[in-house]
Formats: C-alpha cells, sequence, structure tokens
C-alpha cells in the first residue's frame, strides 16, 4: 500500500522532511514505525523512543498497534500538552 507519512516538531528536524510517500506492507502503525526504522539513520533516531511518539491515523489519534488496513495517511509527533 502506499501512505502519506506526515512529521510533526522534532521528528520532522531528525529526519529532515516533513512528510514522504512510502511504499509499505505494514499491517499496523507499529509496522511502520519498524519499516522506517530501518530505512536510515535520520528515521532510526526518530524512532528511537516509542514513548515520546504519538500517532494518527487518516486524522484521527491511534495507538502503535492500531491497523493501517485502508489508510492513506499517518502522522506522528511528540505528545501533546494542555493548558
Amino acid at each position: 500500500m502506499t501512505l502519506d507519512v506526515l512529521y510533526f516538531a522534532w521528528l520532522r528536524e531528525r529526519i529532515g522532511q516533513p512528510r514522504e510517500r512510502v511504499e509499505t506492507d505494514a499491517a499496523t502503525v507499529r509496522d511502520l514505525i519498524a519499516d522506517l526504522s530501518g530505512r536510515d539513520d535520520w528515521h532510526a533516531a526518530a524512532f528511537a523512543d516509542l514513548a515520546a511518539v504519538r500517532c494518527a491515523v487518516d486524522q484521527q489519534l491511534a495507538d502503535l498497534d492500531a491497523p493501517l488496513a485502508g489508510a492513506r495517511e499517518v502522522a506522528f509527533f511528540p505528545p501533546m500538552t494542555g493548558g
């Protein structure tokens, strides 16, 4: 499947781009992260601490075990704080 992957805040800085289109066979967000981390040192550094990464699948907050079947977009960002 083809996915648009978006990166925000320090994830974008570590990877060096705000978005990319990827071909993947990943079944879940966690599988996608494993695929991305294996691409290069920049992706590996961005996903080194999964406790500091949140995601959304097709603009809906999701956990790392969320399925990707039928998804078009996955966004990664740091935890949000409120106030």
